[in-house]
């Protein structure tokens, strides 16, 4: 398709921001949207083209405001609604997009809805959540968090019944059978769209409907309301996307897009830990495995990758093997896990290694899709692993050497959580500033790969072939798109690698390095052989 028919998320980066812990304006320690405004030129520089906002809506904060108690407002915390309607102007006035995160699924216990439904029998609002008296129907639906949930299940003793809930007990599950709740999310949806966003990412989306006798995930009746929210979506906006966070295997996940009228995005969930698994073993199967089970996506929709983000580094798509392998591999100490999965940032887990990180982005950056950053990883941030849940992983941006990492001027014994004083990740050496002045930090190369990845297409939108699969110690990709050609080579060893690829379909053809824009010869007729340090990348483009 000509470039100026591409939608806009096909080929972008997204920047995934916590508001509370990325600037603190008013020095109470807890980051809100004017601190956001604020920092939107350095996100502009860094590359990036779309911030996804995590919940700012009025919470008791049981789960970080992933439990809402009203949909319609801005917790103090973080400030106004006016102040969010000046964030969405900002931010557009830079060319930077903005998606929120839409909670279809639960509430809070303290939403409106919620108290009137458990106080109530009679009110309408009782039939707004999936209320039963007994705790044994559907019993075929998992346990998501193990860790700190026995029961789908919770009894009220105020309703004297039991209520639906698939992640805690203070997130009662929405009745989407009910078509009420169906038009109060549609009213959601429209208040914010008004307020100019771009974009919802929808979180935990397989879970809306109940039926015996099922896992209560993936079902039809699901996908059918989600295909009706898409449908309002392009009937009543325009260019707005909404992205799927179903975590699944590719080929659950692939229902989710339908036939390009449910979801724009979805993120591919499985790819991610089998990239730590590459990295790891120094062999590029298990990606060449789980690209193998990734099905074709409709035209016009895109997959969405990521390394790290705020919930646990997830080994639900692994098998037990493989989840105890990269539990001792990633995380030996066991407050280093969580359910089934590891609270770790990216730099801790890659050993604080600038040749591992930046490989682990350029990998992820090669496949298919539209790669996500997590704020703080593009600097390196480490985590502290003794705070509660996931909050290890939320800690403060690290903007200078000051005090409290320059994020905020309250008492450091106010902030929401202690920045990062540990070792090699104390934000003393890991911040924004010392970056920036550093020509070779993380930072300044994270942008450059970035604005690399950003100007050439064919990784958004090409095809892909992998090369050499018979040397597993590196993962090389042809990539095509119109008449471009690119080969991403990556050694995934800490050993030099002669990597030898059959470019002999393109003898002759220049090779040039994008990366550092030096000329590579060109490809032989027979095999081409590319050197390789350790941990090292290079991306050829062909021609």
């Amino acid at each position: 398709m000509p470039q100026k028919e591409i939608p806009w998320y096909m080929n972008t980066i997204f920047y995934q921001i916590q508001i509370k812990a990325y600037c603190d304006s008013n020095n109470d320690g807890i980051g809100d949207i004017p601190g956001l405004i604020s920092k939107l030129d350095y996100i502009k520089d860094l590359g990036v083209e779309c911030i996804w906002i995590m919940p700012i809506y009025p919470s008791p904060m049981e789960d970080d405001g992933y439990d809402i108690a009203d949909y319609y407002g801005v917790h103090p915390d973080y400030g106004t609604l006016a102040d969010f309607k000046e964030l969405v102007d900002q931010a557009h006035q830079r060319g930077l997009r903005i998606i929120a995160d839409l909670v279809l699924n639960h509430t809070s216990d303290q939403h409106y809805w919620f108290q009137r439904s458990r106080t109530d029998p009679n009110s309408k609002y009782r039939n707004y959540y999936v209320w039963s008296d007994t705790d044994e129907k559907y019993a075929d639906a998992r346990i998501i968090f193990l860790d700190t949930e026995d029961s789908n299940w919770a009894f009220d003793e105020e309703a004297g019944m039991y209520y639906w809930h698939r992640f805690y007990s203070s997130q009662p599950d929405l009745n989407y059978d009910n078509p009420e709740v169906r038009m109060e999310m549609k009213k959601v949806m429209d208040f914010w769209l008004d307020l100019g966003i771009d974009g919802f990412r929808a979180d935990a989306v397989p879970y809306l409907i109940e039926r015996e006798g099922t896992n209560c995930e993936n079902l039809p009746e699901t996908h059918a309301i989600l295909k009706d929210f898409r449908a309002y979506l392009d009937a009543n906006y325009e260019d707005k996307i909404l992205l799927a966070e179903a975590n699944q295997w590719p080929e659950d996940v692939r229902q989710y897009f339908g036939e390009g009228d449910e979801f724009h995005m979805g993120f591919h969930f499985p790819v991610m830990p089998r990239i730590f698994m590459a990295l790891r073993k120094g062999d590029a199967s298990p990606i060449h495995w789980i690209m193998g089970k990734t099905p074709e996506i409709p035209n016009n929709t895109q997959w969405c990758t990521f390394l790290r983000n705020h919930d646990e580094l997830t080994l639900e798509m692994v098998t037990e093997e493989e989840r105890q392998w990269m539990w001792s591999e990633y995380a030996p100490e066991p407050r280093m896990r969580i359910n089934l999965g590891i609270r770790r940032r990216l730099a801790p887990l890659l050993d604080n290694d600038q040749r591992k990180i930046l490989l682990a982005n350029a990998l992820l950056y090669s496949l298919p899709g539209a790669p996500i950053i997590y704020y703080g990883d593009e600097i390196g941030m480490g985590d502290n692993i003794w705070l509660f849940d996931r909050n290890g992983v939320r800690t403060p941006m690290q903007w200078d050497a000051s005090i409290n990492a320059g994020f905020s001027d309250a008492p450091p014994e106010k902030l929401f959580a202690p920045v990062i004083d540990s070792q090699e990740h104390s934000y003393k050496e890991v911040n924004v500033k010392n970056e920036k002045q550093d020509p070779d930090s993380l930072l300044n190369k994270m942008k450059h790969l970035i604005k690399v990845r950003k100007t050439n297409p064919i990784f958004a939108l090409g095809e892909y072939e992998f090369l050499a699969k018979d040397q597993p110690e590196c993962l090389v990709i042809l990539r095509k798109y119109q008449d471009s050609c690119l080969l991403c080579a990556l050694n995934l060893t800490q050993t030099a690698q002669n990597l030898a690829v059959d470019l002999s379909n393109f003898k002759e053809s220049k090779l040039t390095d994008i990366i550092s824009d030096q000329d590579f010869g060109e490809a032989q007729s027979g095999i081409t052989i590319i050197e390789l340090s350790p941990y090292d990348f290079k991306w050829l483009s062909i021609g």
